[in-house]
């Protein structure tokens, strides 16, 4: 009876959460439908305060709460116990799942502090290959990249540009459920420098290429929306610009263009 007592009261604390969150979730999305073309950014940077403090903190509480009663329930073997641990998982799924929809929200409303230094692209990208390289082959993709023998030297900040190209690459292998090719290379074109995330997914058609960037827009079932915008957000800020291209059943192609230094990185 106690543990049927302490799972009951994980679940209804989980569950009185999640409703707070998606309604601060829905006002967040009125919001910013009023907002663009305004100062929208202002709007949601002061939504993000008052998501911090109505979900991150018991959200954290909840879900490592949760995690210890389930080690708890999972000590007894019996079929009372086990789906007690089943009811608990599924929770914990929804704690996970809300607070990712948390911190996409947060990066994508929160004041964008660049530190930018001269940098080769090529060093960039080829860092970011590297550490995605494991994500690619488990998701059974093929991930090259291609990078010219001259340097691709651009002024950005490392930290920022870097999760803008991860978000591409995680977009991508996740248009390719079923596995496929992943191409990154970087560029210098007319004075710009240039990296392409370029994949063989299913493509998307004319509504969706212009919805892409559009914010809370997903084609992905527990997607945010949050990820594409961002990543433009990002580029944006470096003074460049972000474009796409694709065809259903032919994949499609990111390409981001920067100023280019006249230098080299120092």
């Amino acid at each position: 009876m106690l543990t049927a007592g302490l799972v009951w009261g994980a679940v209804l604390g989980a569950a009185v959460t999640a409703w707070v969150a998606r309604r601060i979730w829905r006002n967040a999305r009125w919001l910013s439908a009023r907002a663009r073309g305004q100062d929208h950014l202002a709007e949601l940077g002061r939504l993000a305060g008052g998501l911090a403090h109505e979900i991150k903190n018991p959200l954290s509480t909840i879900t490592l709460n949760l995690r210890l009663l389930s080690e708890d329930v999972a000590r007894h073997h019996d079929d009372e116990h086990r789906r007690w641990g089943r009811r608990l998982e599924s929770v914990q799924t929804e704690c996970d799942r809300l607070r990712t929809i948390l911190d996409d929200f947060l990066r994508y409303a929160g004041k964008l502090e660049l530190v930018p230094v001269p940098l080769d692209l090529r060093r960039l990208a080829s860092e970011v290959v590297d550490f995605f390289a494991a994500q690619a082959e488990n998701a059974r993709v093929v991930l090259r990249s291609s990078f010219p023998p001259e340097p691709v030297a651009c002024r950005v900040d490392e930290r920022l540009m870097k999760q803008a190209l991860l978000n591409l690459m995680i977009n991508a292998v996740q248009a390719m459920e079923d596995g496929g090719e992943l191409l990154v290379q970087a560029s210098t074109q007319r004075g710009e420098g240039i990296l392409e995330v370029i994949d063989t997914g299913r493509g998307m058609d004319a509504d969706e290429l212009g919805r892409v960037f559009e914010v809370y827009y997903s084609t992905k079932k527990n997607g945010t929306g949050l990820g594409l915008p961002t990543t433009r957000r990002i580029v944006r800020a470096h003074g460049g610009t972000l474009r796409v291209e694709s065809e259903p059943g032919k994949g499609t192609r990111f390409v981001i263009a920067l100023p280019l230094l006249d230098t080299g990185p120092a």
